[in-house]
């Protein structure tokens, strides 16, 4: 008996040693297929890199579970020449948004809160501009952009940075829809700004205790924050291209708006987040930490956002991700963009791969990148990805260009304004914009918003009763405002023309073909 014991021990010790050493071999395998794949990715995107002039930029990719590439390539800065890499903090401004839909998603799964519970329900004083859509909004609205209100701010784009998220959900009551609610999709900083106060007011925790305590730290992502005040050394600095020189501009502070944008975080850490969201998403080190359902519905489509023409396939937007495709692989993507800081995130289901790039100057560099990955990861056939998309960059940068000078040649030369410049000077107000106070102070005209010394624009004559207002920080450029008479004659409303989308950022704030005119009403002498 003992020996037939000891026959059937060896047999299954050997049986074990078979699986382990297959087990070994197959994990070498894949070790020396990622190897392979990606060799000589370094010094492509290092290219890459000069080509495209950035000063800093880092990539993750993870396959099969797996964390197979983490790089930093260039610097901090122009002014701080330490080396970036996989744990360098970026601003990665819009990714911030899935992290705000997983976390409401943890409240769905404790039974706290439901997809379809309406916002009023759990936020009673959120208002919009129609009572009955009002009373109608869901969290599923909120959080897949089909609300139908749009940009009140984004990339260049403040709105009362200085006030609070209670303050600026007093305004939304003013702002008027795009679209007819839930007939399309308009993308909307401000229904995920709702979204985490919602998040608050069920949990009883800060938009931002609740991230740092129930997202990033199950998921280790040690190095990732809600503010830039709680940046550590290794952070890169933001840069943006005005005037044709590239120059570090101040890093943007998300202050309320911060469930929309304000997420800092490293590629190491992105690669956790995406580890979590791939394989058997909701798990992570054999650990599921949120309910499988609840990720099939973050992921899944919620509202038709386009049609992408190269891939003939209709796109979608889910939870705080968006819907496509590339050479017939099904992507979950995002994009964020923030003052002087670009990353994009890519998810391959049935490839099992995820890729994440961050930027420290705006830049569509990382589109190349991300095709160049896939397609040796997949095994298709190489493009050159970097030079088409460089030229593509560069023929749309010359038709911004030509159209800013074609905006330039209809300002009229030789006129003067209707009144002495003192006579504009006066407090002016907007429902939604709230207070714009035109000061005359040496001779000059500026604007301050919101009562708020960081908000100045300099106006610079333009022609007529037009101007062309320059922000003292240069980083947010330029807009047109622009004045017009009571009858009495005297200046009596304020227009200013808000870019929300530009056609090259490179070449400033116009030309655009995404924009809002607010006129605001003068109610008093300065």
């Amino acid at each position: 008996m003992g020996y037939h014991g000891g026959l059937i021990q060896t047999q299954v010790d050997a049986m074990t040693i078979i699986r382990w050493t297959t087990a070994a071999l197959l994990c070498l395998f894949v070790v020396t297929t990622h190897a392979e794949a990606l060799d000589g990715l370094d010094e492509w995107i290092e290219n890459e890199r000069e080509r495209w002039g950035v000063p800093g930029l880092a990539v993750a990719v993870v396959h099969g579970d797996e964390l197979v590439f983490a790089r930093g390539f260039g610097q901090l800065g122009l002014e701080d020449e330490r080396a970036v890499d996989a744990d360098t903090q970026f601003g990665v401004a819009s990714l911030s948004k899935a992290m705000t839909a997983t976390a409401l998603g943890m409240l769905v799964d404790e039974g706290r809160v439901d997809w379809d519970d309406r916002v009023v329900d759990h936020v009673p004083e959120f208002r919009l501009s129609d009572d009955w859509v009002t009373g109608q909004v869901t969290l599923r609205d909120l959080l897949s952009h089909r609300v139908g209100v749009g940009r009140l701010f984004g990339n260049r784009l403040t709105f009362m940075p200085d006030r609070s998220r209670a303050e600026f959900m007093s305004h939304l009551r003013y702002h008027e829809f795009e679209q007819p609610f839930r007939q399309g999709y308009v993308y909307s900083n401000a229904m995920y700004t709702v979204a985490g106060e919602v998040i608050e007011r069920v949990s009883g925790k800060s938009w931002e205790s609740f991230l740092a305590e129930r997202l990033f730290a199950p998921l280790g992502m040690t190095r990732t924050n809600t503010s830039i005040h709680e940046l550590e050394d290794d952070a890169a600095w933001p840069h943006q291209e005005i005037d044709g020189e590239l120059v570090r501009i101040e890093r943007r502070d998300w202050g309320y708006s911060g469930p929309a944008a304000a997420v800092n975080t490293t590629m190491h850490d992105l690669a956790r987040w995406m580890q979590f969201n791939l394989g058997e998403p909701g798990v992570l080190d054999d650990q599921r930490l949120l309910d499988e359902e609840v990720m099939a519905r973050i992921h899944s489509p919620s509202n038709l956002s386009g049609f992408d023409e190269e891939e003939h396939s209709v796109e979608a937007y889910a939870f705080g991700w968006g819907i496509g495709s590339y050479r017939g692989h099904q992507l979950l993507r995002h994009g964020g963009a923030t003052d002087g800081f670009n990353t994009q995130i890519w998810l391959l289901p049935e490839l099992d791969l995820g890729i994440a790039m961050s930027t420290n100057t705006f830049t569509v560099m990382r589109e190349p990148v991300f095709k160049a990955i896939v397609d040796r990861i997949a095994g298709h056939e190489i493009t050159e990805w970097g030079e088409q998309q460089f030229d593509e960059f560069l023929e749309t940068r010359e038709e911004a260009r030509q159209a800013r000078l074609d905006k330039e040649a209809e300002r009229i030369d030789g006129t003067e304004t209707s009144q002495p410049l003192s006579a504009y000077a006066g407090h002016y107000h907007d429902p939604l914009y709230d207070s714009a106070e035109v000061r005359f102070d040496d001779g000059e005209l500026s604007i301050r918003l919101w009562e708020d010394d960081s908000q100045v624009l300099e106006l610079e004559h333009w022609h007529h009763d037009t101007f062309r207002a320059h922000w003292r920080n240069p980083a947010q450029r330029e807009k047109f405002v622009w004045f017009t008479l009571g009858e009495d004659g005297q200046p009596a409303e304020l227009h200013m023309h808000f870019t929300l989308r530009p056609k090259s950022l490179q070449e400033g704030i116009y030309p655009a073909d995404y924009t809002r005119v607010v006129r605001f009403e003068r109610i008093g002498e300065e």
